[in-house]
């Protein structure tokens, strides 16, 4: 199996974070790590930063041209305005269901029937955001993701998602082995056709691919795994390539 590996992943240092398991639609149950609060936190800091330096960075600007106060109010209110409102929105539609804080703190939002988030349900969310942090300074939110157990606000609830972790979970390594549960059922028998070491080839270009979140790499390696197997299946990368995982370490256990 022609992969090439992209060196040694550093090692990992965060905490630990609740597991949810999502059933998808082609009845492949994939197991994430929820985003702490802090985290989520963090990312909000990360953004209101970011907006607040793009609100005095036009006011500086306009300052510096001379421009009458009548017409600064109005250019402020739709070049800072207009960001300020439709900021979330736009970086959740357009970047994958991240804003720049979530990128830069390793989260994303996703559906919790696995199929990718659409236009409506990143529309919920910003509508509902209004409660969620708009009052009592986040609190709402704070409460409601603590309380349900599955990292979901208001909006989250409202829209079917929740905001997960893309980090490598701890302990991990380089994606473990996976040790499966009684009775589970292999979905891709398929996974037989793999040798132990383009499995381990694999697990160490996921870990790196969602370490880095290099997301051209885990489709790059999930087309080799349908190639060498002959595998179909609409299951986004990730999913298919940690059910891969799943299932060729079952078959290896009852070989």
């Amino acid at each position: 199996m022609a992969l090439n590996f992209l060196g040694p992943a550093p090692r990992l240092s965060y905490q630990l974070m609740s597991p949810i398991r999502i059933q998808t639609t082609q009845n492949v149950t994939v197991e994430y790590e929820v985003a702490s609060v802090g985290e989520r936190i963090l990312a909000a800091i990360i953004d209101n930063l970011i907006l607040i330096a793009w609100l005095f960075a036009w006011v500086l600007l306009f300052s510096l041209v001379g421009v009458q106060d009548q017409i600064l109010s109005v250019m402020v209110a739709l070049l800072v305005g207009i960001p300020f409102v439709f900021y979330h929105l736009a970086c959740e539609v357009f970047f994958n269901g991240q804003s720049l804080g979530k990128k830069a703190r390793h989260i994303k939002v996703i559906r919790l029937d696995g199929t990718p988030p659409r236009f409506g349900d990143y529309l919920l969310r910003w509508l509902l955001r209004l409660i969620d942090t708009g009052l009592f300074s986040g609190l709402i939110a704070v409460i409601t993701i603590v309380s349900n157990g599955r990292g979901q606000r208001l909006g989250d609830i409202a829209a079917g998602t929740s905001v997960i972790s893309t980090k490598p979970r701890q302990g991990a390594g380089a994606l473990a082995p996976t040790f499966t549960e009684p009775g589970y059922v292999v979905i891709f028998p398929q996974a037989s056709l793999l040798a132990d070491h383009d499995v381990a080839t694999i697990r160490q270009l996921v870990h790196t691919g969602l370490e880095r979140e290099n997301y051209l790499l885990l489709n790059e390696v999930a087309n080799k795994v349908k190639s060498l197997t002959g595998i179909q299946t609409d299951l986004p990368d990730e999913a298919f390539l940690r059910t891969i995982l799943r299932d060729h370490a079952h078959l290896a256990a009852q070989a």
